[in-house]
């Protein structure tokens, strides 16, 4: 597939990933330098047909321009299959070394006819309480 035809995918593949953050206190030890995040994901198929999500990239970047790069399959050990109109949650976690950073990245799904595409993920901030005015 040629990246012309990726893009094109994208475009009909319309997949809107919006993102939660809290700041998990009783996870924490600021003392220590650890800073433990939780984000809330809702993957929305605003598309026509069904999208199966393969897997995920994630670009996570502490206040100290730490850079940490996962990649795996599918999100909480789940491939799922996201029917046109319908959206899929998921909460995870991420531990910094600073009260601040951000994550993004994207996803990697197939649609209906095996061809792959990808849900980019915006980038969003992970901070503790009274961090960022």
């Amino acid at each position: 597939m040629t990246m012309d035809n990726l893009d094109l995918q994208q475009e009909l593949q319309p997949i809107l990933v919006s993102v939660v953050t809290e700041y998990v206190q009783q996870q924490s030890q600021p003392e220590q330098n650890r800073f433990a995040f939780a984000y809330h994901i809702t993957i929305q198929n605003q598309g026509t047909e069904p999208a199966k999500l393969l897997g995920r990239h994630w670009i996570i970047i502490d206040a100290n321009q730490e850079r940490k790069e996962v990649r795996g399959m599918g999100v909480i050990g789940e491939q799922p299959t996201i029917e046109a109109g319908a959206s899929y949650q998921y909460t995870s976690g991420v531990v910094l070394k600073t009260p601040i950073g951000t994550m993004e990245g994207s996803y990697q799904l197939l649609d209906e006819n095996g061809d792959p595409f990808n849900a980019p993920i915006e980038p969003f901030l992970l901070s503790t309480p009274n961090a960022v005015h």
